[in-house]
């Protein structure tokens, strides 16, 4: 059954599927060879030495976003694998079905508590920090903002080059 979402949530998603959609208007026209490019070969973090590593990255960190809020309801799921594609419209399509498997969770758990008034109500992250589930949301948003402005940056370094 599905259900209008409110509140809070609806917010988060709302802000969420924003956040997306800047990013797709940034990549959109984007040819495959300015996605696959190396940007930046001096990069420690190999999630960021090129447009296609990062939007790879930010795929594959919002599937596991919605995967720790699963497990802190007590589904268990298996992760998205990484998946390094080729051109724009495909990471539209990855970015827009990432964000329809979150809305879809929360569509199924309209009621689901976002406050965790202690540990037991909270995520640990594979990065170790500890997050309720609105603060895992919050991150989820500004992951992708940060992210849109340095394939920004990215964009702008080329053309003046």
């Amino acid at each position: 059954m599905k259900y209008e979402l409110t509140g809070t949530i609806k917010a988060l998603l709302s802000e969420y599927k924003r956040a997306i959609v800047e990013l797709i208007v940034v990549i959109k026209n984007l040819k495959g060879k300015e996605i696959i490019s190396i940007r930046d070969n001096k990069t420690t973090d190999a999630n960021c030495r090129s447009i296609q590593t990062i939007l790879t990255h930010l795929v594959y960190a919002g599937y596991n976003y919605t995967n720790y809020i699963e497990k802190l309801s007590g589904i268990y799921k298996e992760v998205e694998p990484k998946k390094y594609l080729d051109n724009a419209n495909k990471y539209v399509e990855a970015l827009n079905g990432m964000f329809e498997y979150c809305e879809n969770f929360f569509l199924a758990h309209p009621s689901i508590s976002l406050e965790g008034k202690d540990n037991s109500q909270r995520i640990t992250t594979h990065w170790g920090q500890l997050y309720d589930i609105e603060q895992l949301m919050e991150h989820a948003i500004v992951h992708i903002l940060k992210h849109t402005k340095q394939i920004e940056r990215f964009i702008t370094a080329q053309k003046e080059s």
